[in-house]
């Protein structure tokens, strides 16, 4: 009897594991939905298998071109654009996506239609740059930049290039512009 009720518990335990099944949109520290920081050029096709994967050869790797390779579904929609850390090479990892489509999301609920206020509200700000037309706001702990336009910026705020910018100059209401994960830089 308590062989059969262990045994049990076991297959149960076992059986509850095995069927979580990956989020497709969920976005981490390590991973955008399937895509992993250490998925390489050439296994895309597998990381996306109902997607068309899109892969722009420009041929002049001593220019600097990166290689943009577009992650789109077979409807049209634009999911990601991805950046090999080095270019034209088939096992390069991913060194940057950017998030176009919405239902990526963080487990805290964070995607590229979120405000200001949501990222203030579940991630420490590391550091917020201050670029001409825009202030990136970089979360460590995912990984993760946000590009908000000074567009959403108070009059006073935008102009001034020389600003330290706070967490308290930027408006709750602010959308963000850009969602990107960086990885292997």
């Amino acid at each position: 009897m308590k062989h059969y009720l262990l045994s049990t518990l076991a297959l149960i335990l076992l059986i509850s594991s095995c069927s979580k099944t990956p989020n497709p949109f969920e976005v981490s520290k390590h991973h955008v939905g399937l895509l992993t920081d250490s998925t390489q050029v050439k296994d895309l096709e597998m990381a996306f298998p109902n997607d068309s994967v899109v892969k722009f050869i420009t041929g002049d790797e001593f220019v600097g071109n990166s290689n943009a390779i577009n992650i789109y579904e077979k409807g049209g929609k634009k999911l990601l654009a991805l950046t090999p850390k080095f270019i034209l090479d088939s096992t390069s990892v991913i060194s940057n996506v950017r998030i176009f489509d919405e239902r990526y999301k963080t487990e805290k609920n964070i995607s590229s239609i979120s405000t200001f206020k949501d990222i203030n509200d579940n991630y420490k700000i590391s550091r917020i740059s201050n670029l001409i037309n825009s202030i990136v706001v970089a979360v460590d702990d995912i990984n993760a930049s946000f590009t908000i336009d000074k567009k959403e910026l108070p009059a006073n705020l935008r102009f001034d290039m020389d600003l330290k910018f706070e967490p308290t100059h930027i408006p709750d209401h602010a959308k963000v512009k850009y969602f990107f994960i960086n990885w292997n830089i």
